[in-house]
């Protein structure tokens, strides 16, 4: 029983946590198990492997943490960082905002390159400035935010990449792919991520409460000097159980391994890049629809367009809270908020995970009837006909179904 019963289907449409397939539901409907039974340590092992190509590397090693993506972030930073050591951290909304709250408790010292305006990406320009004037490498990594979900603002990865190697900068390039890895292109090994790391509650499309970090070799060897305190996120604790084969230094939840295994099955069905593709489809019609509102995107420039969140600036005589204070109330759809410097001034859409075009569809509807409701004077079925046009042009055929 919902604890505030709607009629139907809430339509969940925040940028995480998302929409969770019925085959993931069915697998996870399940009584506890003995871990250091013979069954979850050959679970684990094959879930290993297969996390893995979701990061395209064969080169990284992954950990399951209990844990949300905070969680992954201070694994990520603890094992392979000091106290004291400089770090380059790109500040462009409020989740890298947040991971660099964490950095700085963590005494790192962080130098905080900040983009403006929120709604643009990482300044890159400042950041070869601070790498070409870095001859005694003082940098000791490069923390970013791929896909920063307050904004909808997706950064450019490889163009990080290529800065690094432009000054032959041996500084570790980590990763927060928590609302992009499994939905937007990444890279793992092309682009030289040191350290990537996401949440199950994203495009994985599971419950909240696993953090899946991957450690490239040279993140490995780092970890051997780092001298950050840690003990729930110290992955030598992992490593040892890895080579004894049992896999786990305390106790998983052994509901979501076999949720992420049927959720790994899903997405290996489609395939990996017809999942990005759909992202991809889906990300183009929300713009269009926002466009056809007369509405504005909250991201400035189209080279940074998130194809898992839209968020949406609307008018000032409207506060974007009652917007989705509305859609809950009246239509039971979930938006996202607004947070921190743009708070009452956007919402955001997501569509990322298990979602369809149908289920877009449905969702612009229900957007469009609330900015009627909330004085916005929309014209009904603008938005839908622009994102409807384009995705009956676009849709492929259901692979598994041709």
């Amino acid at each position: 029983m919902d604890y505030v019963y709607g009629p139907g289907r809430n339509h969940l449409f925040v940028p995480g946590p998302v929409n969770i397939p019925e085959p993931v539901i069915r697998a996870m409907n399940r009584n506890n198990e003995d871990y250091r039974s013979p069954a979850i340590p050959a679970l684990t092992k094959t879930l290993l492997e297969d996390v893995k190509k979701i990061f395209k590397t064969t080169s990284g090693t992954p950990f399951l943490i209990p844990t949300t993506g905070t969680g992954a972030w201070e694994s990520a930073l603890t094992n392979t960082l000091s106290p004291g050591d400089r770090i380059v951290s790109f500040l462009i909304g409020q989740f890298s905002l947040l991971w660099i709250d964490q950095q700085q408790r963590l005494k790192f010292d962080v130098d905080v390159i900040e983009s403006g305006e929120w709604g643009q990406g990482a300044n890159l320009d400042i950041l070869a400035t601070k790498l070409a004037a870095d001859r005694a490498y003082t940098i000791k990594a490069i923390c970013i935010v791929h896909n920063e979900t307050a904004t909808g603002v997706t950064n450019n990865l490889a163009a990080v990449r290529n800065l690094l190697d432009e000054y032959r900068h041996p500084a570790l390039l980590l990763v927060d792919g928590v609302s992009s890895i499994c939905a937007l292109d990444f890279r793992m090994d092309e682009w030289g991520v040191d350290v990537a790391l996401t949440g199950s509650q994203k495009a994985l499309s599971l419950p909240t409460g696993m953090g899946i970090v991957c450690a490239s070799p040279k993140a490995l060897e780092a970890s051997k000097m780092a001298k950050s305190l840690r003990v729930f996120f110290d992955w030598n604790d992992y490593l040892k159980f890895y080579k004894l084969g049992t896999y786990w230094p305390y106790t998983p939840s052994i509901q979501l391994l076999y949720g992420l295994r049927a959720a790994l099955d899903l997405i290996f069905e489609e395939g990996l890049d017809n999942v990005i593709a759909r992202h991809s489809r889906l990300g183009k019609a929300t713009r269009l629809a926002v466009e056809a509102w007369g509405l504005k995107n909250c991201t400035q420039k189209d080279e940074w367009f998130s194809d898992t969140v839209t968020a949406v600036v609307v008018p000032p005589y409207i506060d974007s809270a009652d917007v989705v204070r509305r859609g809950w109330k009246r239509y039971n759809l979930s938006l996202g908020l607004g947070l921190n410097k743009v708070a009452g001034k956007v919402f955001r859409i997501g569509h990322l995970g298990n979602v369809n075009e149908l289920q877009l569809l449905g969702c612009l509807s229900g957007v469009e009837m609330i900015l009627k409701d909330v004085g916005y004077p929309v014209k009904l079925g603008s938005g839908v006909a622009a994102a409807a046009a384009y995705l009956q042009n676009t849709t492929p055929m259901i692979p598994s179904r041709i």
